[in-house]
């Protein structure tokens, strides 16, 4: 695994200062990862921790008759795995991959031992899980009470954030699920938003065509997350 072309593609390596980097890249390995793969589930512990490179993974809470919603999207810019330096060793969220990519996997107890040794990781974790919070709550409250379209515009806006282009792969029923509404909803959703000319839909794909337009119909929620964000992880630090 090359350094110059790996650290780069994830946020948090990348703000590592280079000894911190070089002492973590040995318990690193490069996996590749499909849709639909299931990192976590709820209750399990954290045998491993994955680092994104260019894949899309939703972090989802789930109830008895297995009804779920995104609480939050991890993409380059973090990691999945908080929980196993934060004391609870397992997760009451599931994490599966939304986007397949390329991931690097850590076993979990190699991230603990580092979390507790090194300063530097520990501050640059610590403000991830911050931002990663500011997500999971903000998203609570615009489900609670904000529309299906201002939901689905966030939703798309942060996936975006997180990966290359401006297209994804998803079904209405996908869209549906994640966000914990009803399928006839983000149908709607999707063809008030193509009729406004900011989306094209077409079999599973949703291009965004006008960005800037996304950006100004979204409700506060996107801005609130996105600001924590880009202050609490700057694109990079110095060594």
């Amino acid at each position: 695994m090359s350094q110059h072309t790996i650290r780069p593609r994830n946020q948090l390596l990348a703000c590592l200062p280079e000894a911190e980097w070089l002492r973590l890249m040995p318990l690193l390995n490069k996996v590749k990862l499909p849709a639909g793969e299931a990192l976590i589930e709820a209750g399990a512990s954290f045998a491993n921790v994955y680092f994104p490179l260019n894949g899309l993974v939703a972090l989802h809470g789930q109830i008895e008759n297995g009804d779920s919603s995104v609480l939050s999207l991890v993409g380059p810019e973090g990691f999945v795995g908080v929980s196993s330096f934060m004391g609870g060793l397992s997760t009451t969220s599931n994490a599966t991959v939304f986007a397949a990519g390329d991931f690097l996997r850590m076993r979990g107890v190699d991230l603990l031992q580092e979390f507790e040794h090194s300063v530097p990781l520990l501050h640059l974790l610590l403000r991830y899980t911050q931002a990663l919070i500011t997500q999971m709550a903000q998203t609570s409250v615009c489900n609670r009470h904000h529309t299906v379209d201002n939901a689905f515009i966030r939703f798309l806006l942060l996936s975006l954030d997180r990966t290359e282009g401006d297209e994804l792969l998803l079904t209405h029923e996908k869209v549906a699920h994640m966000l914990g509404v009803r399928r006839e909803g983000v149908s709607e959703a999707a063809m008030r938003l193509q009729r406004l000319g900011l989306i094209r839909y077409t079999r599973g794909r949703v291009k965004v065509l006008d960005r800037a337009g996304m950006e100004a119909g979204a409700c506060e929620c996107y801005r609130v997350i996105k600001t924590e964000y880009d202050r609490l992880l700057p694109l990079r630090l110095a060594d």
